[in-house]
């Protein structure tokens, strides 16, 4: 049978004649090391700001949810709940839900954080943010989340609460990060969702089926403050010395 002898691409004479000659050039490199400071920075000014709120919870949901939806008025319900229950509230900072979330905790006891990201269109600051922190960087941004969450409620959204609730999922799945309440409000939204995972995921042997446990249904506020609390009654809000070196490797 006929054996391709193709050299390894990095040694292959063609290559360079189809890379963009800008990319050589010294001001590119530098460009690129510059942004990588950005990114550290973004970091560090986080951390240090977002380092006192905890315990918090971070909820998500969808953008575009106007106020007097119902949606809308549960997010702001479960958040002044939570707020006066003394939960830091964490959101995206934006408008529909994630204003709800803010509003809610910022009429309440506890702070209300914005984690605002810099987007072309959608994204507008909402003004209930006792905390408010602006990224450039979708990851730095979604570390934040994870970092100093001691539970995750998330509302019906479109991709960017999917991309939250997974990325969620797939840490502790993997033990990247520590084990927290993931509450799912609105069964008959997520209800179809949880039933693909399973009948798909799970039955080819994709995910296990104590998977599916991460995620808990409530709908209402005061079970859902109630389920966090249960969580922790065995430990402090606190990540144990094992959680905390575990999340300095996210």
């Amino acid at each position: 049978m006929y054996k391709s002898e193709k050299l390894p691409r990095m040694m292959d004479p063609e290559i360079p004649r189809t890379l963009d000659p800008e990319i050589k050039t010294p001001a590119f490199s530098a460009q690129e090391s510059w942004r990588i400071f950005g990114i550290m920075s973004e970091f560090v000014e986080a951390t240090e700001r977002l380092h006192p709120i905890r315990p918090a919870v971070s909820i998500f949901g969808s953008a575009r949810i106007p106020p007097g939806h119902p949606y809308y008025d549960l997010a702001e319900c479960i958040a002044r709940k939570l707020s006066d229950a003394g939960f830091s509230v964490i959101s995206g900072g934006g408008p529909g839900i994630m204003e709800a979330a803010n509003k809610g905790a910022f009429h309440g006891r506890s702070p209300s954080v914005g984690l605002n990201i810099q987007l072309p269109h959608e994204q507008k600051n909402n003004p209930y943010q006792d905390i408010s922190q602006t990224f450039r960087h979708f990851f730095a941004r979604k570390y934040m989340f994870v970092r100093f969450a001691s539970a995750y409620v998330v509302m019906p959204g479109g991709f960017g609460t999917l991309d939250e609730l997974l990325e969620a999922l797939t840490l502790i799945q993997t033990s990247k990060s520590r084990k927290i309440p993931i509450i799912l409000v609105g069964t008959a939204f997520w209800q179809g969702l949880v039933d693909w995972l399973k009948e798909r995921l799970v039955s080819e042997g994709l995910i296990n089926p104590e998977d599916l446990d991460l995620m808990q249904f409530i709908d209402a506020p005061d079970q859902i403050v109630e389920a966090i609390f249960k969580h922790y009654e065995s430990q402090g809000f606190m990540p144990l010395p094992t959680e905390r070196d575990m999340m300095l490797n996210l």
